[in-house]
């Protein structure tokens, strides 16, 4: 899911540093050519040191969405950007869509017991201490129905299975579920998602042309 291919990364990086110590030593080249040059991939990269050192890592990154389970917010295939740094300042919200470390329980139900780490996309519907239920194709938090507009269509389980209990969510933790509920490897599967692996909040869509718009 995640837009990383670090090792063509670094054979760009080490390429035009390569060239960027090369140039000086150009004498067939005109020396304001090689000015001029040097200067140009003295301007990238510092461009790509920022993008790849600051941006990407602490800043905003970009994510493809893989699969149906976010519908209809999100389609398979769409481009996001995810603000990595709003939960240093904030906590996250009931109605967050967020991009997350999957856990390894979730992985397991997703790819068996062979897998690499993957990153989910899921909304956040209950926070550490929200007792949720979901009964008769309805999201309960703390004994109120929860009015949930973004849905693809309503769940077709109830959580828990017991209907004379209630699910808390633990401290630390959050309560993710897909938009599309019948359709998602989330939280009611495979239980509270930790706090710590959250990477980000999805804000905008920015691909493909056409379905450009904030993420709700």
């Amino acid at each position: 899911m995640i837009l990383d291919v670090w090792w063509k990364i670094l054979i760009l990086v080490g390429g035009l540093a390569a060239l960027r110590l090369t140039v000086p030593f150009m004498k067939r080249v005109p020396s304001p050519f090689r000015s001029s040059l040097v200067e140009l991939l003295d301007s990238f990269l510092v461009a790509l040191a920022l993008v790849f050192l600051i941006i990407k890592p602490f800043v905003v990154q970009a994510f493809w969405i893989p699969s149906d389970s976010m519908l209809p917010t999100l389609r398979q295939n769409d481009r996001i950007l995810v603000s990595k740094f709003i939960y240093r300042f904030r906590e996250p919200r009931r109605g967050d869509v967020v991009v997350f470390q999957a856990p390894d329980r979730a992985l397991a139900m997703s790819f068996g017991n062979n897998h690499d780490k993957k990153d989910f996309i899921k909304r956040v519907v209950g926070l550490p201490g929200d007792k949720l239920e979901v009964r008769h194709s309805t999201l309960y938090v703390n004994g109120k129905a929860v009015n949930e507009p973004y849905i693809n269509a309503p769940p077709t389980y109830e959580f828990p299975r017991d209907p004379e209990q209630t699910y808390e969510v633990p401290k630390g933790d959050l309560f993710v579920l897909g938009d599309n509920r019948p359709n998602s490897n989330d939280s009611h599967h495979w239980g509270p998602l930790p706090r710590k692996l959250l990477l980000g909040k999805a804000f905008v869509i920015f691909w493909p042309p056409g379905r450009w718009s904030l993420v709700r």
